[in-house]
Formats: C-alpha cells, sequence, structure tokens
C-alpha cells in the first residue's frame, strides 16, 4: 500500500468541530505538523474534509 505524507499548513481555529476531530485523528497536532499514513480509502476521505487546510505528498516507499 502507498503512503501519503499530510502536513497542517493552515490553522484550526475557527474550524467547525468536525474538521478539528478529523485533524486530530489524522495525527495533525499543531501547525506545520507532518504525519506519513496508508494511503487507504478511509485516510483519503478524511483528507479531502480537510483538503483546505493540509498539503498532501506521495511518500516513494
Amino acid at each position: 500500500m502507498s503512503k501519503i505524507k499530510v502536513t497542517q499548513v493552515k490553522s484550526s481555529i475557527d474550524r467547525s468541530e468536525r474538521q478539528k476531530r478529523t485533524l486530530i485523528a489524522l495525527g495533525l497536532r499543531k501547525l506545520n505538523s507532518s504525519v506519513e499514513v496508508e494511503a487507504t480509502p478511509q485516510v483519503k476521505g478524511m483528507v479531502a474534509k480537510v483538503l483546505h487546510l493540509v498539503k498532501v505528498e506521495e511518500v516513494n516507499a
């Protein structure tokens, strides 16, 4: 399974509670923090919901 690197580039302040919880579920706690996650359909859906707050890169593994 391929991996993606997700980096939070915008603040979660003044965002809906659902978007804040989605960022936390992805493992993003602070601005400019990054996580590498498996590119499953569930994770891709979570990323799609907060795409305006994050930057996504494919990782060559």
